[in-house]
């Protein structure tokens, strides 16, 4: 995955040379001082997280399996979702795993581009790379869900406020997502300079409700020993595994912080979490702990909004909403950033992307827009309710995290190579909650679990399927190929030589495209500058400028050049070909013609692929954005020749 070129010229297949594995990243790391990113990140990162408190407590005792509200649940509940929040978020993801950023950029795919550098070729590796790639088609999963079940759970207060408003909850709940769907072709960097204020208006509310209801019932904050947890399991061992289904909702969004961190740099995310998100929840889940021990049932129509007194309600149910929608609007930006990685890297076919601003990572994608939009008002209108959702949520979290603890593996010993009397405790207890709260999530798979896995089950062929279809037909294209210098001797002599610069974009290192094959055979011509050019996505986020251009000048005319970028940079080819200048004279767009291969597939008589899979691969590969587009070649000086390719 070092080098990522695919059919046409287009996105990544094969590996590169020796030379070319350590290309350093540029410099492009957050700017800003540490308190104006920790500020940003409270806005996008934990909007996810920051929104549990909305339903979390009320699911763990009025969701599928119920717990009884009295003392040894309450505090049991309590504890176990401060220690998770300790454990997996503060200890796993805030201490250890932000460590393991690929040039300062996080997330599964990054990590996992990390990963096949430093370990491509071994057995294992290939293990590794599918279960990265499943730990994204989970993310697409857990970005159809939490814009749907977080407005819902906003929404809802609504019904707590005025029960007769109930049935304007789902209309208005559509509006908004439709909405804010809506609005991403416009670019959220405006949006999102509000972001973080008013999220810190939402944790500084969440705080003083909870530290208010504490107030009433001190004792609560006994609840945050460990031993309430253990006491929990050790009398009523089976309800207390049940419960674990829903009091994972208090960790979900954790895989954002470290998702996230290219935008805002790994101290920025640890002080907004110390400071301000985790006192936070910790004040409201206990604050609604307080609650339940004093009202009991009642308090489980919403021990969100029943914190706030009556005059509050209104306002707290706008502050909520608000809060919802930021953490919908960092999930579905989030996926357009985890797509762009995606192609770049090889598993998913070119796509139309739109820059909003001069920003970095400021994209919008129409066609992944369009599809969350769908999947996500389809589970509103088949769910209804947040509570029902809630069952679908739970499970693409813990598979990515308990993914995500493998990955972390293959880091520790191979990677940093840490000490095992050290890691393998570590480990240990990652694998150990995490695996506990994955199975806790498959008995909600009957309620609506299944939701997430049929998702990440299809993303996940389509993208190994992209994947595995593209490296197939770069052998099939590379077979029998002619060495370009060979050709540059032959052709220079056999074919007249005419006016400009043709430049043929290649998906492969060595040999002849095909396009200026059928180019020769047809029109008997060369240009008098011949370039092959070949794409290459790097296994980092950027790459220097120097580092950029790699020319190797053929003699009679013909160069080849290779062109690298990082997985998170934006393949505009015009623009890096005003930049060389070692291919003769400079270039002019309007004398130059690029050349482009289209390729269609044949059914092969020892086909690489189950045939369903193989028509699959064809429909992706006829429904990718052109080269043209993803490369954002002039439309007038673009020449498409096609060819047949088995597979």
């Amino acid at each position: 995955m070092s080098e990522t070129v695919g059919p046409g010229g287009g996105a990544p297949t094969g590996p590169i040379d020796p030379d070319d594995d350590e290309i350093p990243a540029g410099n492009r790391g957050p700017q800003g001082s540490v308190a104006a990113l920790a500020v940003g990140a409270i806005g996008v990162v934990f909007g996810d997280i920051g929104t549990s408190p909305l339903y979390a407590m009320r699911d763990t005792f009025s969701g599928h399996h119920r717990l009884p509200l009295d003392l040894l649940h309450i505090y049991g509940i309590v504890s176990l979702m401060f220690w998770s929040m300790m454990i997996i978020v503060t200890i796993k993801y805030v201490s250890v795993i932000m460590r393991a950023d690929n040039k300062g950029e996080g997330g599964s795919l990054a990590l996992l581009a990390l990963i096949n550098k430093n370990s491509s070729g071994k057995r294992w590796s290939k293990g590794i790379i599918l279960l990265g790639v499943f730990a994204t088609a989970l993310f697409y999963g857990d970005s159809m869900i939490t814009p749907a079940v977080s407005v819902l759970g906003a929404i809802e207060g609504i019904a707590v406020f005025n029960p007769s408003l109930g049935r304007l909850v789902v209309p208005m709940v559509v509006g908004i997502l439709v909405f804010l769907f809506m609005i991403q072709s416009r670019g959220t960097a405006k949006v999102a300079a509000l972001f973080g204020p008013v999220m810190l208006v939402y944790f500084a509310v969440i705080s003083v409700l909870g530290l208010l209801s504490v107030a009433e019932h001190p004792d609560v904050i006994w609840a945050l020993s460990p031993h309430h947890a253990f006491n929990m399991f050790v009398n009523d061992p089976f309800k207390g595994f049940l419960a674990m289904g829903a009091a994972v909702l208090a960790v979900t969004g954790a895989e954002a912080l470290y998702a996230d961190m290219g935008h805002f740099g790994a101290r920025p995310i640890r002080v907004s979490w110390l400071v301000i998100v985790l006192p936070a929840l910790v004040c409201n889940y206990l604050g609604q702990a307080s609650l339940l021990m004093r009202m009991g049932e009642p308090a489980l129509v919403s021990p969100f909004y029943l914190l706030a007194p009556d005059w509050f309600q209104w306002p707290l149910l706008i502050i909520a909403s608000g809060a919802a929608v930021i953490a919908s609007q960092a999930v579905i930006t989030g996926a357009f950033s985890v797509t762009q990685q995606a192609i770049q890297l090889g598993f998913i076919p070119r796509m139309s992307i739109k820059h909003t601003s001069l920003a970095a990572g400021q994209i919008y994608i129409p066609v992944i827009n369009t599809a969350l939009m769908i999947a996500v008002i389809l589970l509103v209108l088949v769910f209804q309710r947040s509570a029902n959702l809630t069952a679908a949520y739970g499970i693409a979290v813990t598979g990515a995290m308990t993914i995500d603890n493998v990955l972390l593996a293959v880091v520790l010993f191979n990677l940093w190579r840490w000490k095992p009397w050290f890691s393998v405790p570590l480990l240990a207890l990652f694998f150990a909650l995490d695996a506990a709260y994955l199975l806790a999530n498959f008995t909600k798979i009957p309620d609506g679990g299944w939701v997430p896995l049929v998702m990440g089950l299809a993303i996940f062929t389509l993208l190994t399927t992209w994947s595995r279809g593209r490296m197939l037909m770069h052998q099939s294209m590379a077979e029998g190929t002619i060495p370009m210098e060979v050709f540059a001797k032959s052709a220079h002599s056999s074919a007249a030589r005419v006016a400009g610069t043709a430049i043929f974009m290649a998906s492969a290192k060595s040999g002849v495209p095909s396009a200026l094959l059928h180019n020769i055979k047809h029109n008997k011509v060369l240009h008098e500058r011949v370039v092959i050019l070949t794409v290459s996505i790097q296994d980092v986020p950027y790459v220097d400028e120097e580092k950029r251009f790699k020319v190797t000048d053929m003699g009679k005319g013909f160069y080849r050049l290779i062109i690298r970028y990082g997985f998170l940079e934006e393949t505009d080819v015009p623009a890096a070909l005003k930049r060389v200048s070692l291919c003769g004279a400079p270039f002019e767009m309007m004398k130059t013609s690029f050349f482009l291969s289209r390729q269609t597939l044949i059914a092969s008589d020892k086909p690489g692929m189950w045939i369903w899979r193989e028509k699959l691969f064809a429909w992706m590969l006829r429904n990718a954005a052109s080269a043209m587009e993803f490369f954002r070649l002039p439309t007038n000086r673009v020449v498409e020749l096609g060819s047949q390719v088995e597979i």
